[in-house]
C-alpha cells in the first residue's frame, strides 16, 4: 500500500500538526505528511514541519484559490489544523470531500464565521451546556457547514474557565484528528462524505459498521 499524501494547511502554533506528525511519521505505510501550507510566514507550525524535513509553503495570497490549489495539488487529503482563513469556493470545489477541518465544539453548534480559538470555549460556557467537544468535518462554501465525519465530546465541569474547557478539548482533538485521518487513508480517502463513529477502541464508518478503522481511545 501506498501511504496517502497529506496536505496540512496551518495558521498559529501548530499543536495539531505536531499530533499529525507523530501519528504519520517515518515508516507509516497508510498517510504521510507531504506538505505543511501556511497562510502566515511565522507560523510556530513551519518550525514544526521543518524539524520533521516536511517540505513547506507560505501563501502569498490564501484568498487566492489558483495558489491554494497548487501549494496542495499533491496532496490525496488537505487537513486545515488551525487554519484561520477561509479556503475560497474554487479551492473547495477542487478537493471536494477531500478537504477537512478540526473545530474545538460539536457542530453544529458553536461554528460559523469569527468562531475558533477561546471564542468558542467563551460561547460553551455561556450557554450552559453540559457537554462541548471536537469535531472533524468536511469543508464546503460555508463555514463549520460541511458534513460531519467524526466527533469526540469533552464534559463541561461546573468550574470551568476557556482556558481549562480549551485545554480538555485540545486534548481531544489531537486524537481525533489523526485518528480521522488515517481512517479516511484506510478507506482511500472515498470521494463522497462518510461519518465515522467510535466502536469501543476504534471508529467504524456509520453505514459500514463492520469497517473498523483504528484508535478512538
Amino acid at each position: 500500500m501506498t501511504p496517502v499524501p497529506v496536505a496540512v494547511l496551518v495558521s498559529g502554533g501548530g499543536t495539531n500538526l505536531q499530533a499529525l506528525l507523530d501519528a504519520l511519521g517515518a515508516g507509516s505505510a497508510v498517510a504521510r505528511i507531504a506538505r505543511v501550507v501556511s497562510s502566515r510566514g511565522n507560523a510556530a507550525a513551519l518550525d514544526r514541519a521543518r524539524r520533521a524535513r516536511v517540505p513547506v509553503a507560505v501563501l502569498a495570497d490564501p484568498t487566492d484559490a489558483a495558489e491554494v490549489v497548487a501549494a496542495a495539488a499533491d496532496a490525496r487529503l488537505v487537513v486545515l489544523a488551525g487554519y484561520l482563513k477561509r479556503v475560497p469556493p474554487a479551492a473547495v470545489a477542487r478537493f471536494r470531500w477531500r478537504l477537512i477541518n478540526i473545530h474545538p465544539a460539536l457542530l453544529p453548534a458553536f461554528g460559523g464565521d469569527g468562531m475558533y480559538g477561546r471564542r468558542v470555549h467563551q460561547a460553551v460556557l455561556a450557554s450552559g451546556v453540559a457537554l462541548s467537544g471536537a469535531t472533524v468535518h468536511y469543508v464546503d462554501e460555508e463555514y463549520d457547514r460541511g458534513p460531519i465525519l467524526a466527533q469526540w465530546p469533552v464534559p463541561v465541569r461546573a468550574d470551568d474557565t476557556p482556558d481549562s474547557l480549551a485545554a480538555r478539548v485540545l486534548e481531544v482533538e489531537h486524537r481525533l484528528l489523526p485518528a480521522a485521518v488515517l481512517a479516511l487513508a484506510r478507506l482511500g480517502v472515498p470521494e463522497r462524505p462518510v461519518r465515522l463513529v467510535p466502536d469501543g477502541s476504534a471508529f467504524v464508518v456509520a453505514d459500514h459498521p463492520t469497517v473498523r478503522l483504528g484508535d478512538a481511545g
